[in-house]
């Protein structure tokens, strides 16, 4: 199928034109750091992020539900980009610089389909998954995935709407699926947490989620009257019989 680039101007090439622009007149330092965070530094950023969710679900009681939610985050940038293939097989469309040789292209040798860009696909797909979760680092997600979008138009290796795919395709795959993977991941999440491997979903010390066993892994279930709380109860009750 031919490229959705239509020849002469249109917004598409223009928008481009003019984000791509700025790297012709921008230093080799910035440029270089465009590149590293278009290609590698933002996706990492996000790893992290979730890293960082994880590790803050775990301190608080009944974190097992959100860090269910946090695992789908990547699960659905994986079936997002999966469903990618036969998109990008269907529309095949050249990448913007094979049909606009007055681009600063700053990472050669792409000679892959350009609809729908797999980074802005990904980092979405992550970012909405992350806000399903957890809404404070979902929006610093979706705010990585921004960036990455512009980035890509920046070195030259994606139209606008090729991001504004991407952006799409993640957000549908991490909205539409997230009830079934929440019916799924939720009790294994919960299983997760009466297991050996309690510590992956609740830090030692945080008490188990109401009605929940215990784990083997060192926690104490949910919190019984002692001996003496009982016989001081026994005796205030002695004491409003007299």
């Amino acid at each position: 199928m031919a490229g959705l680039a239509l020849e002469g101007p249109n917004p598409d090439v223009d928008v481009l034109d003019g984000i791509n622009g700025l790297a012709k007149g921008a230093p080799h330092w910035v440029n270089r750091a465009m590149e590293y965070l278009g290609e590698y530094g933002i996706v990492a950023a996000l790893g992290v992020l979730c890293l960082i969710a994880w590790w803050a679900a775990r301190r608080r009681p009944g974190g097992s539900a959100t860090i269910a939610g946090l695992v789908w985050a990547p699960l659905a940038a994986g079936l997002a980009l999966l469903a990618n293939i036969p998109i990008r097989g269907f529309v095949e469309r050249p990448r913007p610089f094979k049909d606009h040789p007055g681009l600063d292209v700053l990472i050669p040798g792409k000679n892959d389909f350009s609809f729908v860009s797999d980074h802005a696909t990904l980092t979405m797909a992550v970012g909405v998954g992350l806000f399903v979760a957890h809404r404070k680092y979902g929006l610093i997600g979706i705010g990585l995935a921004l960036l990455e979008g512009f980035s890509r138009v920046y070195m030259g290796v994606h139209y606008p709407t090729d991001v504004i795919g991407g952006f799409a395709l993640g957000t549908a795959v991490a909205l539409l699926l997230a009830p079934l993977a929440q019916a799924l991941l939720g009790p294994l999440a919960g299983a997760v947490d009466r297991s050996r491997l309690s510590w992956l979903v609740r830090a030692p010390g945080v008490p188990a989620a109401e009605g929940a066993p215990a784990g083997r892994g060192g926690e104490s279930g949910p919190v019984v009257a002692t001996e003496p709380a009982v016989r001081r109860h026994d005796e205030r009750d002695k004491d409003l019989a007299a």
